[in-house]
């Protein structure tokens, strides 16, 4: 009970004096149903209590699927739960790309991820959590129709288009290339880039040969005689 009553504090904004994100409480960056359902969980009262960076990496390496609320009475998922919590304690950004860049620990990365999105400026949003698209680890998912397998790049690139994750409405991100007319960022260049040039260069010089092969007559009989020599 004492836990609830700290987190229902730290709610109210009367003579908050924490970290400011987007001028306000960031605990609030959630809607009120959510973080009364979060506050209220079971999980929230055992498991959240007192948690700070270092011990809530130890809770978030325990998670086993990401997801936000679910059931008859949309019970908050642990990752919800964590997410909120990292809201309460507002870690210095260096923690959270040491939570994001972490290898062996891929939930802890999806929640430094979601952190990211809900907390972080617009350009760093992208700048943070684009070369997390080439991150095709495997996630467990939560949906309203139950779980389904999902992978880190399908999570973050939900992150950078959608409105609503994890039963979390999320503020409204500016498109990348409004953002790139503002010179905030550089134009991004797919990983794919490189190895669809390859690709196509590769087609036009198979053109080429066939092409040439065809056109004298004498591509087919040069390589018959070679072989004949080689036997």
């Amino acid at each position: 009970m004492t836990h609830q009553t700290d987190a229902k504090r730290m709610l109210d904004d009367r003579g908050y004096a924490g970290t400011l994100i987007r001028g306000g409480n960031p605990a609030l960056l959630m809607e009120k149903a959510v973080r009364d359902r979060i506050t209220t969980s079971y999980y929230w009262m055992e498991q959240c209590h007192a948690l700070n960076a270092a011990t809530l990496c130890d809770r978030a390496v325990e998670l086993t699927y990401i997801g936000g609320t679910a059931g008859p009475q949309q019970r908050p998922s642990p990752f919800l739960c964590l997410a909120f919590k990292l809201l309460q304690i507002t870690p210095e950004p260096d923690i959270i790309l040491e939570y994001l860049n972490n290898p062996d620990f891929k939930y802890l990365r999806a929640l430094a991820a979601f952190y990211v999105r809900l907390t972080f400026e617009p350009a760093d949003v992208y700048k943070t959590l684009e070369p997390c698209l080439a991150d095709f680890s495997k996630l467990k998912r939560r949906m309203r129709a139950g779980f389904i397998l999902s992978h880190i790049d399908e999570f973050v690139d939900d992150l950078l288009t959608k409105d609503r994750i994890c039963g979390t409405s999320l503020w409204k991100l500016p498109a990348r290339e409004v953002l790139e007319d503002l010179d905030l960022l550089e134009e991004r260049i797919s990983p794919l880039s490189a190895e669809m040039d390859l690709d196509a260069s590769s087609d036009e010089e198979f053109t080429q040969v066939n092409g040439r092969g065809s056109d004298d007559g004498k591509g087919g009989s040069k390589t018959t005689e070679i072989n004949m020599e080689e036997g």
